[in-house]
């Protein structure tokens, strides 16, 4: 078997069972609300943690704008759910996922437009491109006003739109104050879109398309050199990306219900960007295990006692120093070599002394 397919299998099949005893725990009612809440918002984080790592880890290119693309999901995601609830008789099932697609297609299509032109850009160029991107998104939303009534859809832009029919009114986005949506996302949705993107991600990285663009990450010139068009792989590869972020917005907003657009802010793609990169560039499984560790341990923290509530920030931002070293610190990479070749040491010893002793 491949390594790439055997890591591909562990990493699916770990998060599956880790999904499935989840499951089951919530079921039988071992896990409190809280956590329940905790493990729904953490496979948001990991599906917009995975999708980040196709564009800084397979890609090579840092991107700041993450949060744009999901601020796009959120949104637009919110006004078909309102639209097609106001229309009445069809099922919640169906309203979820026309939402969630409906969602993913807005910031694909939004992928590729800003794509084309960032995707000539490298390095610092393309970062600043990105965040100023994500900013210029939250203040789209933070201007638009969609309302709908008997004459249908009505828009404004900075200002509320006038002569509404006030008994049929149903305003969809109120500009700075956000917008809601009906609370459809639950454990078992997340658990089954989380495995879903995961095994989309799993098969671009692993195809020729995949292949493509980690050569382009390797080296760039060496891969135009050969016949690839960087351009065309690096805009699928981002775009997929900004796709899978979508998906991620449309299930927060659904999750929270009501949202404002300043929540998707620098600070949101900052901290999705720390997860993939604390997790390791370009593998999936360490981004699935950094955002539950990072995202979990503030949450945990806050119900040990009162001492630690107020200094968990400051546990928070050591760990995150210290799992920084442990990555990249000479040291530390040292050590975990040691640590490592004393393990297959050891184990190739007991393997001996077996085959002697039989």
């Amino acid at each position: 078997m491949r390594k790439v397919t055997k890591n591909n299998l562990i990493t699916f099949g770990g998060t599956t069972a880790l999904l499935a005893v989840l499951g089951v725990l919530m079921a039988m009612g071992k896990l409190n609300n809280m956590v329940s809440g905790l493990t729904v918002t953490i496979g948001i984080y990991i599906i917009a943690s995975t999708s980040l790592n196709l564009t800084v880890g397979v890609l090579g290119e840092l991107s700041l704008g993450h949060a744009g693309f999901m601020c796009i999901g959120a949104f637009s995601s919110a006004t078909v759910s309102q639209m097609l609830m106001n229309v009445g008789g069809v099922p919640q099932w169906l309203v979820f996922t026309l939402a969630i697609l409906f969602g993913a297609v807005c910031a694909a299509i939004m992928g590729v437009l800003i794509g084309i032109p960032v995707m000539r850009l490298r390095g610092d160029y393309l970062a600043i491109v990105t965040l100023g991107f994500g900013e210029i998104m939250k203040s789209l939303f933070n201007n638009i006003y969609l309302t709908q009534d008997v004459n249908g859809l009505h828009f404004g832009f900075t200002n509320p739109p006038q002569n509404i029919d006030a008994a049929t009114k149903v305003e969809i986005l109120r500009g700075p104050m956000g917008t809601s949506a009906p609370g459809l996302t639950n454990f078992w949705v997340v658990a089954a879109v989380l495995l879903v993107c995961l095994l989309i991600l799993m098969m671009f990285i692993d195809s020729k398309s995949g292949r493509a663009c980690m050569a382009v990450r390797d080296n760039y010139i060496a891969a135009q050199s050969v016949g690839i068009n960087v351009t065309k792989f690096r805009l699928m590869a981002f775009t997929l990306s900004a796709a899978i972020a979508g998906v991620a917005g449309a299930l927060y907003m659904h999750s929270l219900s009501n949202m404002l657009p300043k929540k998707f802010d620098y600070n949101l793609s900052i901290l999705i960007l720390v997860y993939v990169v604390l997790g390791g560039l370009g593998s999936l499984r360490g981004s699935i295990i950094a955002t539950i560790i990072l995202y979990a341990l503030p949450e945990l923290l806050r119900n040990i006692n009162q001492e630690i509530v107020n200094a968990r920030m400051l546990i928070y931002a050591i760990i995150l120093i210290f799992l920084m070293l442990w990555k990249n610190a000479p040291f530390f990479i040292n050590l975990r070599e040691k640590i490592k070749a004393k393990f297959k040491k050891d184990k190739a010893t007991d393997v001996t002394s077996g085959g002697a002793e039989a």
